[in-house]
């Protein structure tokens, strides 16, 4: 019974600082008090407090800092967490790539579509389309900084597309997808993209922002997927397996 308590004050010391975190009460990068100090706002036992943080710790929501040091670091929550989170459950499930690549021909033209939609898309959306599509384009003659600033522009259109839920969700692949094609674009040989399938490929990214700032929800959504199948079917050589690789967690 004892064992229980000591667990039960730990979740209750977590619960109440992961919602301070979640709140903004406690901002990313804050650091918690020693434990010393941090035992006279919760008057508990040292093990249910080094519990309650170890809880959050595995969350992600706090690194504790070992050591003479001491204390704790606040993490808030980001989408990279889900990411992260995301290509482990993949990875442990066996999921090849493929699987995410059909996953993002399937919400990456509905957010392109859901851009198109926004009223205020000519404002908020197009102009940080054009940014990462003009970028792209400096760098189209090296391939591996061309890949990079094409998957910034992918990004965009689900980070852009106007719902919370479906960027963070639909972000988490298109990073794990970008990881992906940083990887194999470094081991690829750049004649196997030929420049020309470089420019075409950012062609229809000009293309597809014409469409979203004319609001053409069904001809953005068309052009994204006929995109992304011509993308994705691009030479290359094998990575990693064809299975999805964990990714490193940085905050």
């Amino acid at each position: 019974m004892a064992v229980v308590r000591w667990q039960r004050v730990a979740e209750l010391v977590a619960d109440d600082v992961r919602e301070q975190i979640l709140s903004g009460r406690l901002e990313s990068g804050a650091v918690l008090p020693k434990e010393e100090l941090l035992r006279s706002s919760y008057p508990v036992s040292k093990a249910s407090l080094r519990e309650a943080m170890r809880i959050l710790e595995a969350e992600g929501l706090v690194t504790v800092r070992r050591g003479n040091v001491g204390g704790a670091v606040v993490r808030r929550p980001s989408a990279g967490n889900v990411a992260y989170a995301l290509a482990l459950v993949l990875r442990a499930d066996g999921v090849l790539l493929p699987d995410v690549a059909r996953a993002l021909r399937e919400v990456e033209p509905l957010c392109a579509g859901m851009c198109a939609e926004r009223s205020d898309r000519r404002r908020n959306v197009v102009p940080r389309l054009r940014a990462a599509h003009s970028q792209a384009l400096s760098d189209v003659d090296d391939l591996a900084r061309a890949s990079q600033s094409s998957r910034r522009f992918h990004e965009c259109l689900v980070e852009l597309c106007g719902n919370r839920s479906l960027a963070v969700m639909a972000g988490a692949l298109e990073t794990i997808w970008s990881s992906h094609e940083t990887g194999r674009t470094s081991a690829c040989d750049p004649s196997a993209i030929p420049l020309a399938a470089r420019r075409a490929a950012l062609d229809a990214h000009g293309e597809l922002i014409q469409l979203i700032a004319a609001g053409d929800v069904s001809g953005a959504r068309r052009l994204a997927g006929t995109h992304l199948d011509a993308v994705q079917s691009m030479p290359a050589p094998n990575y990693g397996e064809g299975r999805v690789v964990p990714l490193s967690l940085r905050y």
